[in-house]
């Protein structure tokens, strides 16, 4: 919405600046956007009078002049050298002096030689002041200008234009005379009335209005009103309304067209004129019929549709109601009688008809947010005011259809409800006038109350709460004090659960170390599901209605997604992938099956030391410790206790290459490994690809409180000693059982227990292999002897034949 500061003046008297009024606006919800002083822009330029013009000695086409000019506070005779046609002795026109910016392009003048002549400065014309595109001539003046006068006083260019933005709930606001009434409200000036005085009509209207809607839908248009005014003379609109226009980015047209724009601005009421000579019978508002076609003013063709409100004449669609009218009933230099149109339109209509024909228009912006319905017929008599009064003529009799639906909103407020809602404490008595300045109808009632009367313009007021709004908005929201909501505790507790917090940090932990995270559907096909233990085996997660034949199951585990996009990687170019997701899986349809897991994978050669070939050497491929590595890394960033490692991996990963953590015999934390050949062969992807698998929720949570306090670091002053053993075990014996073994012989003195050879056939024999184990001892209260090294060697001995059955190799 935007409008020149005299516009807004001559509904408001009032004596406060500029800025003040900006500041107030802003402070009413009336934002303002931006203000374009077009005084600022040419601040550095006068008038100033050429007082002789003779030819150039070297260019046929300049003249030099002698300008008197005001510089510096002081009247001074400046040579100029000019090349405008019209230059002349006694021409009074704008100068800029030395040191001014043209506005058209930028430069700064300075003096300079023009042709072997010194010039200072120069006259402008109106394309060099952005007045127009008129560069032929400098600008003339009236003689009757004083040399000095401010360009911006002398062309009319002191009208400031203030730009605001209007929320939807605000319609009231889309006229100049509504952005009035809340300054007025607000005490920054008197609100001049704005009361329209009734013209008598000479004769009848020839062409009548009707309303022709079936039941149900005559809420279109509930009231149409109109009037003929005969013996007009179209023309130019005045230079008045034409600069406001202009300031507002509208273009003028002629003096018909200029009065609705301008009314439509001024009051927020769109008015329609037709040349009363092209039409054809009665006109009225009906709704659109199949194959009726309307050519617009915006010179486009467009076909009605049955729901669309339309106003026609006997023989064709004259306009969209409330949208846009037609090209061939509208007012030309020609006209001379012209029926005006004022009529409320719905809003609902208006705006569904203005989306399916793509047209955008001043009156649809205001008709769909909701224009005055009570000022129909007022609207109309200000458009007839305005017609006689730049166009002349005769003005028939005012004809009507319909009613105006104006809204009879009666609202009990209770002055108490300021405080309870803002917590500001305002005097009745300011309540009660903030509400009638803004046009609201206040009364006392018997309990106390107030019976408040909605004005026609404010759709947007429904009960006490949208009254607390206006009252506390016209007195300043500034007013209002910050009161921080009540804490219950002085430390505001952790707003993430547990299971949360691990998922955060999993994502955190896995990026970290390289993994890529994706997040992939939920869904997976059939033959994918029977390969991770679900399809077939949980009829349950089978989707009812599948996105595709793809995606027919829901995921027993989050390794199925990431190897398919593993293999959509590779066959894309990109062999070396580590990818990781945080997600759901489902081991069956009950709430109970639904868990997270945070799981990866990593294929080729994407270690997490590196990928690809390196002149050092080219790195190999993945193997299960690479998987082992990141999950360990993750459970410890979890917050995992001492684990056990078992080979009992489901059956998706490799038997001989893979493992699970567990707490107890049960609780079963994660699992590792590579995957096994035939599920990679299955869904098409290259091996090697190995991944891992963490369940956060089964780890268990951490102690609220401290049960004992930590014991603090305690070194050893003494050196550990490493001592070497190699058993003979049966080939089923894991390697975790003998370290175990030997780490529960002493666990004061056995510090680490370490596996680093294994050996299989030759002298052994088929069934068997050798494990090789380093031992660390860490005395804490002595050194060491022969005689103790060999006691602990032999409970060591002793401790694995008795877990494994082996025997230490000679």
């Amino acid at each position: 919405m935007k409008f020149t500061l005299s516009w807004l003046k001559d509904h408001l008297e009032t004596d406060a600046t500029l800025d003040e009024i900006a500041e107030r606006l802003t402070m009413l919800g009336l934002e303002v956007e931006g203000i374009v002083d077009p005084a600022k822009k040419l601040g550095d330029f006068a008038v100033a009078k050429i007082i002789e013009a003779v030819p150039h000695p070297d260019a046929d086409k300049l003249r030099l002049c002698k300008v008197e000019a005001l510089v510096d506070g002081k009247r001074q005779v400046l040579q100029v050298v000019c090349g405008a046609p019209n230059a002349r002795s006694g021409l009074t026109g704008i100068f800029a002096p030395s040191g001014a910016t043209i506005p058209v392009n930028g430069m700064v003048l300075k003096p300079t030689k023009i042709r072997g002549v010194e010039s200072n400065g120069m006259m402008c014309s109106e394309r060099e002041l952005e007045l127009s595109n008129e560069h032929d001539g400098i600008i003339e003046l009236p003689d009757s200008w004083e040399v000095g006068t401010p360009a911006s006083e002398a062309l009319g260019q002191n009208d400031p234009v203030i730009e605001i933005a209007i929320t939807p709930n605000r319609p009231d606001c889309l006229g100049v005379y509504g952005v009035a009434r809340d300054l007025a409200a607000a005490g920054v000036g008197k609100l001049n009335d704005g009361s329209v005085k009734p013209l008598p009509g000479n004769f009848d209207s020839a062409t009548g209005i009707k309303l022709e809607f079936a039941p149900g839908t005559d809420n279109a248009c509930p009231v149409f009103a109109g009037r003929m005014v005969k013996g007009v003379a179209n023309g130019p609109s005045p230079i008045w309304m034409q600069k406001r226009l202009k300031a507002v980015g509208l273009r003028p047209i002629n003096a018909l067209v200029d009065i609705t724009n301008y009314i439509s601005l001024d009051r927020g009421r769109p008015l329609h004129v037709y040349d009363a000579s092209k039409l054809k019978g009665d006109i009225r508002a009906r709704l659109g019929r199949k194959g009726e076609r309307l050519l617009a003013l915006d010179g486009k063709e467009y076909d009605v549709q049955p729901d669309y409100c339309v106003i026609a004449d006997d023989a064709r669609v004259l306009g969209f109601a409330g949208v846009m009218g037609g090209e061939e009933s509208g007012s030309s230099e020609a006209t001379t009688e012209v029926f005006i149109e004022s009529a409320y339109f719905d809003p609902y209509r208006t705006a569904k008809t203005g989306r399916a024909t793509g047209i955008v228009s001043d009156a649809r912006y205001r008709f769909e947010r909701g224009v005055d319905p009570a000022f129909v017929i007022d609207g109309l008599e200000l458009a007839t005011r305005m017609v006689l009064e730049l166009c002349g003529g005769t003005p028939s009799n005012v004809i009507v259809a319909g009613k105006e639906p104006v809204p009879t909103k009666a609202i009990g407020f209770d002055p108490m409800r300021v405080e309870k809602l803002t917590g500001l404490t305002l005097p009745r008595v300011e309540a009660e006038t903030i509400l009638k300045r803004l046009g609201f109808g206040v009364a006392e009632m018997s309990d106390g109350l107030l019976d408040v009367r909605v004005p026609s313009w404010r759709p947007d007021i429904d009960g006490q709460a949208d009254l607390v709004e206006e009252i506390v908005r016209v007195h300043g929201l500034s007013a209002v004090k910050s009161v921080a909501l009540p804490r219950a505790h002085a430390v505001s507790r952790p707003v993430l659960s547990v299971q949360q917090r691990r998922e955060r940090q999993a994502r955190r932990v896995l990026a970290a170390r390289g993994l890529v995270e994706t997040v992939n559907w939920s869904f997976i096909s059939k033959a994918a599901a029977n390969l991770f233990g679900g399809g077939n085996a949980t009829p349950g997660l089978k989707l009812a209605n599948p996105i595709s034949s793809d995606m027919s199951h829901m995921r027993p585990t989050l390794l199925a997604g990431l190897i398919v996009a593993a293999g959509r990687n590779v066959d894309r170019g990109f062999a070396d992938v580590a990818l990781f997701e945080v997600g759901q899986q489902f081991a069956d349809d009950t709430p109970e099956g639904q868990s997270t897991a945070a799981t990866g994978i990593r294929r080729g050669t994407a270690r997490p030391n590196g990928a690809g070939r390196h002149w050092q050497g080219k790195a190999g491929p993945v193997d299960a410790f690479d998987a082992k590595a990141d999950a360990v890394a993750l459970l410890a960033a979890l917050g995992a206790p001492n684990l056990q490692v078992s080979a009992e991996a489901p059956a998706w990963y490799h038997p001989g290459r893979s493992g699970a953590f567990k707490l107890g015999p049960k609780n079963v934390i994660g699992y590792f490994g590579e995957i096994h050949p035939r599920v990679l062969a299955e869904l098409d992807v290259a091996g090697p690809v190995v991944g891992f698998e963490i369940f956060p929720a089964a780890i268990p949570e951490p102690k609220k409180k401290a049960t004992k306090a930590k014991p603090p670091l305690d070194l050893s002053a003494f050196q550990p000693l490493r001592r070497d053993f190699a058993f003979v075990v049966d080939a089923g014996v894991s390697a975790d059982q003998l370290i175990r073994a030997a780490r529960n012989v002493d666990k004061k003195l056995v510090a680490d227990v370490s596996l680093f050879d294994v050996f299989e056939g030759g002298a052994l024999g088929d069934g068997k292999k050798s494990l090789a184990i380093e031992v660390t001892l860490q005395p804490v209260e002595k050194t060491l002897t022969d005689e103790d090294i060999e006691a602990v060697s032999k409970k060591i001995i002793a401790a694995v034949e008795k877990a494994t059955g082996g025997t230490l190799r000679s």
